[in-house]
C-alpha cells in the first residue's frame, strides 16, 4: 500500500488560505468553500455542516423563498461540480463527489408525454422543465458523472466514472455506463461487493 502525503504549493496554500477566509465569512458552517465559486441564487441553497467544495464549481439556483438545493453534512465536491436546482435537488449528509460532475433537475423542452417541444424551436427558446432530483447518504460519485432530471439515488450507492444517471438507482449497488447499470451490489449477510449475474 502507497500512502501519499498531499503537500501543497506556497501559491497554493495562500490560495487555501484566502478561500478559507472567504469560507468563514460567507458560508459559516462549511468547511472549506475553494474559490473561484459560481453561485447564482444562493439564498435558495441550504447546507450542513462540513461542506467542501473544490475549485470552480458553479451553482445555478432559483427559487423566491425556498430552498432548491438542499446539501446534507460533510459532503466533499472535487473541481468543476456543476449543479442546477430549479425545483429541487437534494443531497444527503456524506457524499462524495469527484470532479467535473453535472447534476440537473431542469431541461430545455419537454420530449416526452402529449406536449413536446418542437425542433424547430431553438433549445434556448423552449419552455424549462423540471423534476426533482434525490441523492441519498453516503454516495459516492466518480469523475465525470452527469446525473439527470427525475432521478434518485439510493443510500451508499457508487456510480462509476464518466456514467449518465438517467433512471433511479437502488440503494447499496455500484453502477457504471451510460446510460448506468447496476455492476455490483452490496451483500449484508455475507459484507461484500457482489458483481451483478449478466
Amino acid at each position: 500500500m502507497i500512502i501519499i502525503k498531499n503537500k501543497y504549493s506556497f501559491s497554493e496554500l495562500i490560495l487555501t488560505i484566502y478561500a478559507l477566509i472567504c469560507t468563514k465569512l460567507f458560508y459559516r458552517g462549511a468547511r472549506l468553500i475553494r474559490r473561484p465559486v459560481f453561485m447564482r441564487g444562493k439564498s435558495s441553497m441550504e447546507f450542513g455542516v462540513g461542506l467542501t467544495t473544490g475549485h470552480a464549481c458553479r451553482f445555478d439556483l432559483l427559487g423566491e423563498n425556498q430552498k432548491t438545493l438542499v446539501i446534507g453534512k460533510h459532503c466533499e465536491m472535487g473541481d468543476n461540480v456543476h449543479i442546477v436546482a430549479h425545483e429541487k435537488v437534494v443531497i444527503g449528509d456524506n457524499c462524495l463527489m469527484a470532479s467535473k460532475i453535472f447534476i440537473s433537475d431542469t431541461n430545455h423542452g419537454e420530449y416526452s408525454g402529449t406536449n413536446q417541444s418542437s425542433p424547430d424551436i431553438p433549445p434556448n427558446k423552449r419552455p424549462l422543465t423540471t423534476s426533482p432530483v434525490f441523492i441519498g447518504d453516503n454516495v459516492w460519485i466518480g469523475e465525470n458523472v452527469c446525473v439527470l432530471p427525475g432521478v434518485s439515488i439510493g443510500d451508499g450507492s457508487i456510480i462509476g466514472a464518466n456514467s449518465v444517471v438517467n433512471k433511479d438507482i437502488p440503494e447499496n449497488c455500484i453502477m457504471a455506463g451510460a446510460p448506468a447499470k447496476a455492476v455490483k451490489f452490496y451483500n449484508t449477510s455475507t459484507h461484500l461487493w457482489e458483481r451483478v449475474n449478466d
